[in-house]
């Protein structure tokens, strides 16, 4: 587990943070400061909450947790999709 890495976004991955409600930065901090779990198929995948206190496809939430899934490359980490919730 190297956070020091440079964090690449997959095309999808970016399209992803439009229609999910996120973004690079979150993401990319998301991933240097969580702890990373194995998920499937040889992925990576964490999960942080943000202070939201905003409306989302219209109700109001206050927190919304950001979770990439990635793969730890030799010299990138790329993420390969990311999830966000709110509570």
């Amino acid at each position: 587990m190297n956070h020091i890495k440079k964090i690449r976004l997959s095309q999808h991955a970016k399209q992803q943070c439009v229609y999910r409600g996120t973004n690079e930065d979150e993401i990319c901090e998301t991933i240097r400061t969580s702890k990373w779990i194995i998920g499937e198929i040889g992925r990576y995948e964490c999960k942080k909450d943000f202070i939201f206190n905003n409306v989302w496809n219209g109700k109001f939430y206050k927190i919304k947790q950001v979770r990439p899934i990635f793969v730890e490359e030799q010299n990138e980490i790329v993420v390969i999709t990311v999830y966000v919730y709110y509570f």
